[in-house]
C-alpha cells in the first residue's frame, strides 16, 4: 500500500524498468491478498448472521481464528508501516491510528467490524494508487520521450551509444521512427519531425539545412544527420524532464497547510480519542469500559486524515498532469495555485501576441524593382537583425555588398555593384543629408528608408503578424475574470497601440527598454491587490519574468533562459494557453476546496455522532474511506477535463 502521505511525490526514477517491474509485481501480489481477504470475510459474515451454525456463533476463539486469518493478510502492511514510522519517532500517523482502531475493535470482540475498517481502508489505498497512477500517466508519458540511444559517426562509422556519452560537435544519424537523442544542427537538406512530445501539438514540422532541431523530436521520413550542439544534460527536453520530476518539490500553501494540519491533528486526535474513554468514567453513573472503548475506536477511525493528504497533493498532481496534456508545463504546485488568482496580465508583444516573423508588406520605389530590391538585399545579407532576414527572404541578391558599415541605431551603409548604398530608417538619411519624402516619418509599419548614390530611391515597409488566436486570447481571459490586460514592446509606439487595438489589448506602451518594461511591472505591483502573470520570450523579458508573480514564457523550448527563468513554460506559441493555464489553475483550487470542505465537514459529523455513541464503525468507515475515495474521485475529475 502506498503511504497517503507521499502518495503525489514524481521524484521517481523511471529509468529504472527493473524497479516498475518489481512494482507491477508487489501490485499484483497485493491484490491477491486483498481477494484472499475479502473471501475469508465475506464468508464469515454469511457463516455468522445467514446460516448461524453453533460451531461457529457459540465458539469465540473459532470466530477469533476466522477473521483474524482475514486480518492479518491485510493488516500486515499498515503494522509495518507503523512500525517504521516509530522506529523515525513518528507515533501518530494514519496506520498507527487504523492499527490501535482495528486491534481495539478485536479486543471488544468485534471481529467483522475490526476486519471491515482494515478492509475498506486497503481497498481506498489500492484505489487511490491507481488514482496517481492515472493522474502520473501525462507526466510519464513524457518522461518516456528521452531518447535511449544515439547514433555517433566515429572512426568513419557509426556507432550506437548512449546520448550521455555524446561530446558537443559530432555528427549523429536518425533514423526513420527514432527520436533526436541531443539538441542540434541539421547538416542534412531537410527533415520532417513530429514535435509532439515537446509542443503538444503532433503536426509534423518541416527543418531546413542549418536550422536548429531538439532532443525529443521523432524523425518522419528520411535518414537525417545532426550535428550536436549540446551535452544531452543541456539539451532543452532533459531541462523539461528534470523541471517536470522537481515540480512535486514545489508545493501550493494549500498543501503545505494541510501537511502541517495533519500532523498536529493527528494526535490531538489520538488524545481526544483516549480521553473520550477514560473522562467518563469520572462523571457518568452508567459507565460501561466496554461501550466508550467503542466509541473511542470510531473516534479514531473517522479522524485518520487520509482523505485530505492523499486528495489535496492529487488535486494538484492532476492539474499539472492536465496542463502537461495542454502543452503547459508548471513548475510546481504553487504556481498552479498563484495562476489561478492572477487578475493583471501584462505581455510583451512580438513572438508573444505576434508571430515574431518579419514579412515584407510594400515596396516604393522611382527605380526598377528588381534592381532596387538587389541592391537592398545585397546590403542587408550583411546583417542579422530580423528586417534585414525579411528582406533577404523575399529578394534573395546574387549581388555582393562590400565596405559594408553599420551606423548606430540608423542602418547600414555599403558598396554594392560599385553604387555607395544606404538602407536603415529616416535618421540614416538625415544623417547624410540626403532629402525623402517627409510623409514617410508617418507610415505606421516599420519601414527600411534606401537611398542609392546619394539619392533618395525609395523604401520597403515590414509588418510583423498579429498570431490567429491572439484576439481569441484576450477574449477568453476577460471572460475569465482577468481585469486588466497590458502590453509593453520595444516596437515603435504606433505599431504598439495598432496591435494591442486589434487584439483587445487595454493598454499598450512602446518604445520600451528592458528596464522600461521592469519599471512598469513594479508600478503595478504596488497595488497589493494585482496579482500579476508576465508572459514573455524569456530571453530579453527575463528581469521581468522573475519580478512578476507568474512568469510565463511562450514557446520558449529553444531557449535555457525561458525554462530556467519562467514559473509556467508554454510549449506552443500560441497566446490562448495562457487563458487555458488560468482556467486549469482555477479548476484544481476548486476542486481541492471542495474535497477539503467535503472531509473536514463529514468528519465532524461523524465524530460527533461517534462521541454520542450513535454512529458505530460501518459508519466510521465511510467517514474515513468513503469519504477518501469520493475526494479522490473529485480530484481525477481535473483529468478528465477538456480545456480550450
Amino acid at each position: 500500500m502506498a503511504n497517503c502521505n507521499n502518495c503525489c511525490s514524481v521524484e521517481e526514477n523511471h529509468d529504472h524498468s527493473s524497479h516498475d517491474h518489481d512494482h507491477e509485481h508487489n501490485h499484483d501480489n497485493s491484490k491477491l491478498i486483498l481477494g484472499i481477504s475479502l473471501a475469508i470475510f465475506f464468508l464469515g459474515l454469511i457463516i455468522q448472521y445467514i446460516f448461524k451454525p453453533s460451531w461457529f456463533i457459540d465458539h469465540q476463539y473459532i470466530r477469533l481464528a476466522w477473521y483474524g486469518v482475514a486480518y492479518v493478510l491485510v493488516a500486515f502492511s499498515v503494522w509495518r508501516e507503523a512500525f517504521d514510522l516509530a522506529k523515525k519517532l513518528d507515533f501518530f500517523n494514519e496506520f498507527s491510528l487504523m492499527g490501535i482502531a482495528t486491534l481495539g475493535a478485536f479486543v471488544i470482540g468485534e471481529y467483522p467490524e475490526g476486519v471491515a475498517v482494515m478492509l475498506f481502508y486497503t481497498i481506498g489505498e489500492m484505489f487511490q494508487d491507481a488514482a496517481v497512477t492515472k493522474a502520473k500517466g501525462n507526466i510519464k508519458e513524457l518522461l518516456d520521450v528521452r531518447p535511449d540511444i544515439a547514433h555517433v559517426l566515429r572512426n568513419g562509422n557509426f556507432e550506437t551509444i548512449k546520448p550521455h556519452d555524446v561530446t558537443i560537435g559530432e555528427t549523429i544519424q536518425v533514423k526513420v521512427g527514432e527520436k533526436i537523442p541531443l539538441d542540434g544542427e541539421l547538416i542534412s537538406d531537410k527533415g520532417s519531425f513530429n514535435t509532439a512530445a515537446l509542443t503538444g501539438e503532433s503536426k509534423p514540422s518541416t527543418y531546413k539545412l542549418g536550422e536548429t532541431v531538439l532532443a525529443g523530436m521523432l524523425n518522419l521520413e528520411n535518414v537525417v544527420e545532426i550535428k550536436t550542439t549540446k551535452k544531452f544534460e543541456d539539451s532543452s527536453i532533459a531541462k523539461i524532464l528534470q523541471m517536470v520530476q522537481d515540480a512535486a518539490s514545489r508545493k501550493a500553501p494549500t498543501e503545505l497547510f494541510i501537511r502541517k494540519f495533519a500532523k498536529i491533528y493527528t494526535p490531538i486526535v489520538f488524545f481526544l480519542a483516549l480521553a473520550l474513554v477514560v473522562i467518563p468514567y469520572f462523571f457518568v453513573d452508567t459507565y460501561v469500559f466496554r461501550d466508550w472503548l467503542y466509541r473511542g475506536l470510531v473516534f479514531l477511525v473517522v479522524s485518520c486524515p487520509c482523505a485530505l493528504v492523499i486528495s489535496v497533493p492529487l488535486g494538484y498532481f492532476g492539474g499539472i498532469g492536465a496542463a502537461s496534456r495542454n502543452g503547459i508545463l508548471v513548475k510546481g504546485s504553487n504556481f498552479l495555485d498563484l495562476i489561478s488568482k492572477v487578475n493583471t496580465v501584462v505581455m510583451d508583444k512580438t513572438g508573444t501576441m505576434t508571430e515574431g516573423v518579419f514579412e515584407v508588406q510594400k515596396i516604393e520605389t522611382n527605380l526598377d524593382q528588381k534592381h532596387f530590391l538587389d541592391y537592398v538585399s545585397a546590403l542587408e545579407k550583411q546583417s542579422t537583425h530580423p528586417i534585414a532576414k525579411a528582406i533577404v527572404a523575399n529578394h534573395p541578391s546574387e549581388l555582393k555588398a562590400i565596405e559594408v558599415e553599420e551606423i548606430s541605431g540608423k542602418g547600414l551603409k555599403g558598396k554594392v555593384d560599385n553604387k555607395v548604398v544606404l538602407a536603415g530608417n529616416g535618421k540614416l538619411l538625415h544623417h547624410f543629408s540626403i532629402q525623402y519624402p517627409q510623409e514617410i516619418n508617418d507610415i505606421v509599419e516599420s519601414i527600411v528608408v534606401v537611398a542609392i548614390d546619394g539619392k533618395y530611391a525609395g523604401y520597403i515597409t515590414i509588418a510583423d503578424k498579429v498570431k490567429a488566436d491572439a484576439k481569441q486570447a484576450i477574449a477568453r481571459m476577460k471572460a475569465l475574470g482577468v481585469s486588466k490586460t497590458i502590453m509593453l514592446s520595444g516596437d515603435k509606439n504606433t505599431i504598439t497601440q495598432n496591435v494591442a487595438k486589434e487584439v483587445g489589448v487595454d493598454e499598450a506602451f512602446g518604445e520600451l527598454l528592458p528596464e522600461g518594461k521592469v519599471e512598469k511591472v513594479e508600478a503595478l505591483k504596488q497595488n497589493s491587490n494585482q496579482v500579476i502573470a508576465f508572459v514573455g520570450d524569456g530571453i530579453n523579458d527575463a528581469p521581468v519574468l522573475a519580478l512578476s508573480d507568474v512568469g510565463i514564457a511562450m514557446g520558449g523550448l529553444g531557449s535555457d533562459a525561458a525554462i530556467e527563468t519562467a514559473d509556467i513554460v508554454i510549449q506552443t506559441d500560441q497566446p490562448s494557453k495562457i487563458a487555458t493555464a488560468i482556467s486549469i489553475g482555477r479548476e484544481t483550487r476548486k476542486i481541492v476546496i471542495q474535497n477539503i470542505v467535503l472531509a473536514m465537514s463529514v468528519k465532524a459529523i461523524v465524530l460527533f455522532l461517534g462521541a454520542d455513541g450513535i454512529a458505530n464503525m460501518w459508519e466510521a468507515v465511510f467517514a474515513d474511506v468513503g469519504v477518501a475515495m469520493l475526494a479522490i474521485l473529485n480530484a481525477v475529475r481535473i483529468q478528465r477535463m477538456k480545456f480550450k
